[in-house]
């Protein structure tokens, strides 16, 4: 009996002692298993922060986060304007995951926008924890692919107090539920991903500014180096669509009244039905982005109403953005650029410095473009300048031996002397055609009966020659044919013929000059003689009518008897039309 109870004291303290070191035992491996977690976490932290790829980053997080609470399934919804619940509110535009093969996320579709209990977490961003998924009121159940989820856990992830995404975790291993301390490790994560997103972002955003600097300046330097307008086109869009990540970048200009965009030039995917492609401005989402002068973008190009009627040309296309090519002065264009399916949209990071590189485009095409005007000006006034100079030295000495030699051959009796004589005048008038196809870089006789102002008057004065029985002497001032309106060069080149006429029939001169020029408002035409002048109650039918000419113009016509005799005709018209 005494040892019997002697024995149960011995026992009782020695259970004691094994429940003592059980406790011990568990409370030491539960301290382990947060010891192991706190390192995780840690390195978990130093992952994500450690990588300036906002891609990678994002990834890492996801990875972290299934690792961390030990689930199998984990996703990172990236959020975006415009949710379901219309303008103002959020929708996921990108969506990561983690434990998903690519055959599942194949059967599974396309992303989720935001509906169910995934946006339960959109419209109301604080953590969630279910046990049961599909049992929440919200719950839309899973398409058809969708591996079996069960349990649930998710939390927002903000950067600077701004909702940038969603965490969600699923399936926790082993059967069990996520717990609290799931859900702490998991918002502390999160905390530590929003400093990493916001440093990606930023370097992102550096790095892109930088490209786009450079971008700039590449097309900036090719459109003022004269390349070729079609060149430069392809230079923007490729920038455009390589910086923005597109994988369509198409240019449109409008043609016509302006009514319609024609597509000049394409690149990337699909490209080839673009090319050539004429879309309305009204009702398009190219139209939309010329006449509002603002960037229109697309969630999903592939099934936007604003897509014009033409050949499918959008398949695996997604989000989609429209730029105005423009400047202050009006749009020359649209720049559209759109990214595969499944790729995040076009937001303001995106849109504003595309619109800011459409822009500085813009008005370095209008640069090289004024560039290229005053190169033509400056061309034309030393062409005009050559020409002056080549018609008082070359172009007056050949015209005067050309008309001595045609007056000389009627007096040469021998028929083949005479011939010959009269092709080397023809030689002669096809010399002055070169020096002037030369000088103004036309093939000889091309267009100068509707356009070239000196070229008719040159060949008015050569018809008088035989008349007068003399060269008249010929000056021209200034840029004519770019200065006189045709209708004014109509009746200036009828007004010199009438004018030589009459000196040839009743002025009995031996010289004649013609002076033709612009006084910046006005176009002068003045032929002058050395004859006998205007008789007294002579017929003046002739001079009426150059009177009359000049006044249907708004001008006037000055006659003049200088001292040393003869007469001066002024014939002036203003290069405007008075209204």
């Amino acid at each position: 009996m005494g040892s019997t109870e002697e024995s149960s004291q011995v026992r009782l303290p020695q259970l004691r002692l094994d429940d003592l070191l059980e406790e011990l035992q568990s409370r030491i491996d539960t301290a382990r298993g947060t010891w192991d977690r706190l390192h995780s976490l840690l390195e978990a932290v130093l992952s994500v922060g450690s990588e300036l790829d906002l891609e990678q980053v994002l990834q890492r997080i996801v990875e972290a986060a299934a690792t961390l609470v030990d689930a199998e399934y984990a996703a990172l919804g990236v959020l975006g304007p415009d949710g379901p619940d219309g303008p103002g509110g959020q929708r996921i535009v990108q969506f990561l995951t983690v434990g998903l093969t690519d055959e599942e996320i194949a059967a599974i579709g396309p992303y989720p926008s935001g509906h169910g209990t995934l946006g339960e977490l959109v419209r109301n961003p604080e953590p969630l924890r279910l046990a049961e998924l599909s049992a929440h009121p919200v719950s839309h159940g899973f398409p058809p692919g969708h591996p079996p989820m069960r349990t649930f856990l998710g939390a927002p992830l903000r950067v600077r107090d701004q909702v940038f995404g969603n965490l969600y975790l699923t399936e926790k291993r082993g059967g069990a539920q996520f717990d609290a301390e799931d859900e702490a490790v998991l918002l502390t994560l999160a905390v530590a991903a929003g400093v990493a997103i916001d440093n990606a972002r930023l370097y992102e955003e550096s790095r892109r500014r930088e490209r786009w600097l450079r971008a700039t300046t590449q097309v900036t330097h090719s459109l003022l180096s004269g390349s070729p307008h079609a060149e430069v086109l392809a230079l923007i869009a490729e920038h455009a669509r390589e910086i923005t990540g597109a994988d369509l970048a198409v240019v449109a200009l409008p043609v016509g009244d302006g009514e319609n965009l024609a597509v000049e030039l394409a690149i990337g995917r699909e490209a080839d039905k673009h090319r050539g492609l004429v879309m309305p401005v009204g009702g398009s989402l190219s139209g939309a982005a010329f006449r509002g002068g603002v960037p229109v973008t697309s969630p999903d190009v592939s099934r936007d109403a604003r897509v014009s009627a033409g050949p499918p040309r959008f398949a695996e296309l997604g989000p989609a953005v429209a730029v105005p090519v423009g400047t202050t002065t009006g749009v020359r264009g649209v720049l559209f650029l759109a990214r595969a399916l499944g790729q995040p949209d076009f937001t303001g990071p995106d849109t504003e410095p595309l619109l800011g590189f459409a822009g500085q485009a813009a008005v370095a095409m209008e640069l090289a473009e004024r560039q290229h005007a005053a190169e033509q000006v400056a061309l034309l006034e030393e062409r005009d300048r050559i020409a002056r100079d080549l018609h008082d030295l070359a172009v007056q000495r050949i015209f005067a031996t050309g008309m001595t030699l045609q007056s000389a051959a009627r007096f040469i009796d021998d028929g083949t002397a005479s011939e010959r004589v009269l092709r080397a005048v023809g030689d002669l008038d096809e010399t002055i055609g070169i020096i002037r196809a030369t000088v103004f870089g036309t093939p000889p006789g091309a267009g100068e009966e509707e356009h070239d102002l000196r070229a008719r008057v040159v060949r008015a004065a050569g018809a008088a020659a035989g008349p007068l029985g003399f060269a008249p002497s010929l000056s021209m001032e200034g840029v004519l044919d770019a200065e006189v309106p045709e209708e004014v060069a109509d009746h200036m080149v009828a007004v010199l013929g009438e004018a030589l006429t009459n000196v040839a029939r009743h002025a009995h001169a031996s010289r004649a000059e013609v002076i033709l020029g612009t006084t910046g408002s006005e176009a002068v035409l003045t032929v002058a003689d050395d004859g006998v002048g205007i008789r007294p109650g002579g017929r003046r039918s002739g001079l009426r009518n150059l009177a009359e000419r000049a006044e249907r113009l708004g001008g006037s016509l000055e006659l003049s008897a200088p001292p040393g005799g003869g007469t001066v005709l002024v014939w002036r018209v203003p290069l405007e039309r008075p209204c």
